[in-house]
């Protein structure tokens, strides 16, 4: 799904699944590729990426709805967000232009999704109750899984499967 005029790729599943270890492999694979990607990343809980005592830390704690810190290697915008948590798309719009944006977890949202199922979890598929998840990664196939299944190795496959998907070209 293009949110922004981006092309948006999600990776579901329970928590404790491995959504992150598949995330960060695809998007090594990805890069080597030559594609230019972007993530976002769910969290369930209020969490801090800053540093407690340095000056953003200080700004943030002061009061400032946003702090920007910026070096010659990297910035990070720090945004409050005190009432609600705001929408995938607004997260897609605030991102620079990219080939890929892949987002980790967001399973309620209307974008294509690869589920990572892991029987041992004990916690039921994903896919039988969303539409948008369109393949599934697992180590236990489903019985009867009607989507496109990936062993979970299968990192060149899966990045194929969505690129292709995504309708970006091969590099």
């Amino acid at each position: 799904m293009a949110i922004a005029k981006r092309a948006v790729f999600g990776l579901a599943g329970w928590s404790g699944s491995g959504k992150t270890t598949l995330a960060e492999k695809l998007i090594r694979h990805i890069v080597s590729r030559g594609f230019s990607v972007a993530s976002i990343k769910h969290a369930h809980h209020k969490f801090d990426a800053d540093v407690p005592g340095k000056d953003s830390w200080r700004h943030r704690k002061a009061g400032a709805g946003q702090v920007l810190v910026s070096s010659a290697a990297r910035s990070v915008h720090f945004i409050e967000h005190p009432e609600e948590q705001p929408a995938l798309g607004d997260l897609v719009g605030q991102l620079k232009p990219c080939d890929l944006v892949l987002v980790e977890g967001y399973k309620k949202e209307a974008i294509p999704k690869l589920e990572i199922y892991r029987k041992e979890l004990d916690m039921p598929p994903l896919y039988p109750e969303d539409s948008h998840i369109i393949a599934v990664m697992s180590d236990d196939v489903p019985e009867g899984c009607p989507l496109p299944c990936f062993a979970c190795e299968d990192i060149a496959g899966m990045a194929d499967f969505i690129l292709t998907h995504l309708g970006l070209e091969r590099r």
